[in-house]
């Protein structure tokens, strides 16, 4: 496996791991054509932020994470063929790197809630409840970390 910085070309590579991983949630086609494009990636996207792609040479994405200049954690996928393999703990070692070199001191993310059991065995806590980005209603466990 190679973790590497993503490139403008990955775009359509990573929104199909965001939209595979989140439907891997048991989310049925309403809920995903309701969340289809917050979980779109845009080279926009990738420029305007720190985007890791975990892949297998020649190209196979097995997941991704995303972290902002403030330290949001925006995104953090793993394809659900390929979960349980170090995929995330190998990401999140390298998300960790990048926050210390951009010399945050804490970590914020809004976690999907099959999600929290594995941001706090890696030290986040929950911290508030947060509106959905794109489901009215619905509501996220917003997660944080200190470093």
């Amino acid at each position: 496996m190679k973790i590497r910085r993503a490139q403008f070309e990955d775009y359509d590579s990573l929104t199909t791991v965001f939209y595979t991983s989140k439907q891997s949630n048991g989310y049925d086609d309403a809920f995903m054509a309701a969340c289809a494009e917050e979980l779109r990636v845009t080279p926009t996207r990738i420029a305007e932020t720190f985007f890791l792609l975990a892949e297998e040479p020649p190209g196979t994405p097995l997941g991704c994470a995303c972290l902002t200049s403030d330290g949001e954690i925006e995104t953090f996928f793993i394809h659900p063929d390929h979960k349980r393999r170090g995929i995330g703990r190998a990401l999140w070692e390298a998300l960790k790197r990048q926050a210390q070199a951009q010399k945050l001191t804490r970590l914020t993310l809004d976690a999907d809630p099959a999600a929290v059991a594995f941001y706090r065995a890696n030290g986040f806590e929950v911290v508030a409840e947060v509106p959905s980005g794109s489901i009215p209603g619905r509501y996220l466990p917003q997660m944080a970390l200190t470093l």
